[in-house]
This record gives C-alpha cells, structure tokens and sequence, in this order.
C-alpha cells in the first residue's frame, strides 16, 4: 500500500540527532527568561533591550554568554496576576 511518511514511527538516527543537539547554556537560559529580552523581529535577531546594554552591544553583536551570567540588570519575567473584585474600585 501507500507510505505515509507522516505515520513512521522515529528512528534510532532521529533519535541521536535530537540527543546530539547542544543543550542551551545557562547564560542563554537566563537571557530567554530576563524582562530586557528581546525576541527576533524582521531581520533584527534576539537582543537585550536594557538601555545600559544596547548601545554598547547593539541588536546585531549582541551575545549572552558574554553579558547575562552576572548581569545585574537582570530580572525575572513574571506574568501579571489578575486582583481580586473587590480591588478593582476602590472608593
């Protein structure tokens, strides 16, 4: 019959070459994690926006293991939380 390539269960090759992939630093994870990343837009690639950071590194020569593992302009990303009702009119 037909083969789908889409129902092909993966291989041992498949598998090694996911195994094979370099495991992101610590200082990248911590630039993908920091409020000042900025992810690629258009042509400009990933970047750190901080205004102490950007003129010295700029959008094109920027490079997290140089910048983000003592960086102290670092802070977590943190989603907002939504208040409760009753904090929403205050009186």
């Amino acid at each position: 019959m037909f083969d789908d390539p889409g129902s092909r269960l993966p291989t041992a090759s498949t598998d090694k070459a996911a195994a094979d992939a370099p495991a992101a630093s610590v200082a990248v994870e911590k630039f993908k994690s920091c409020r000042w990343f900025r992810a690629s837009e258009d042509s400009q690639p990933e970047c750190c926006s901080h205004r102490d950071v950007l003129p010295l590194a700029g959008t094109t020569g920027f490079d997290p293991e140089a910048w983000c593992p003592d960086c102290t302009f670092y802070k977590v990303r943190r989603t907002p939380r939504k208040r409760p009702i009753e904090e929403d009119y205050r009186y």
